[in-house]
C-alpha cells in the first residue's frame, strides 16, 4: 500500500531552520516524482519544491528559492525539505506527495499525499 509520512515539523523562530522528511512506502521513489506543498489556513495549496524521478532535477516555487533545499535518499526511501531563514509567511502545514508522471506544481497532478506537518515560524 502506497504511504507517505511527513515528520519534522514545529515551532521555530523567524530566520531559524528545520528539517522535514518524508518517508515513503508502497512506492519506487526512483520511479516516482516527489513535491513538496503547503496549506496555509483558508489558502489553496501551493506547491513549494519537487524532486524529478528521471534525473533528480529540482524545482522551487520562487518564495523559497535559496532558502529550501529538496534532496533524497533512496537509501532510506525518503525526501527531505531543509528550510532555512524561515519566515512568518512560511507557516503552513506541509505535505509531500508523489507523482509517476511528472514534476509539476500542480497539486492536482499527484495522486498519493501524507497526512502533513504542522511548520509554524513565531516569535
Amino acid at each position: 500500500q502506497e504511504q507517505l509520512v511527513e515528520s519534522g515539523g514545529g515551532l521555530v523562530q523567524p530566520g531559524g531552520s528545520l528539517r522535514l522528511s518524508c518517508r515513503v512506502s508502497g512506492l519506487d521513489l526512483d520511479g516516482t516524482n516527489i513535491g513538496w506543498f503547503r496549506q496555509a489556513p483558508g489558502r489553496e495549496h501551493e506547491g513549494v519544491s519537487c524532486i524529478s524521478r528521471l534525473d533528480g532535477t529540482t524545482y522551487y516555487a520562487d518564495s523559497v528559492k535559496g532558502r529550501f533545499t529538496i534532496a533524497k535518499d533512496s537509501a532510506k526511501n525518503t525526501v527531505y525539505l531543509q528550510m532555512n531563514s524561515l519566515k512568518p509567511e512560511d507557516t503552513a502545514v506541509y505535505y509531500c506527495a508523489a507523482n509517476p508522471i511528472g514534476p509539476t506544481a500542480v497539486a492536482t497532478t499527484y495522486d498519493y499525499w501524507g497526512q502533513g506537518t504542522q511548520v509554524t515560524v513565531s516569535s
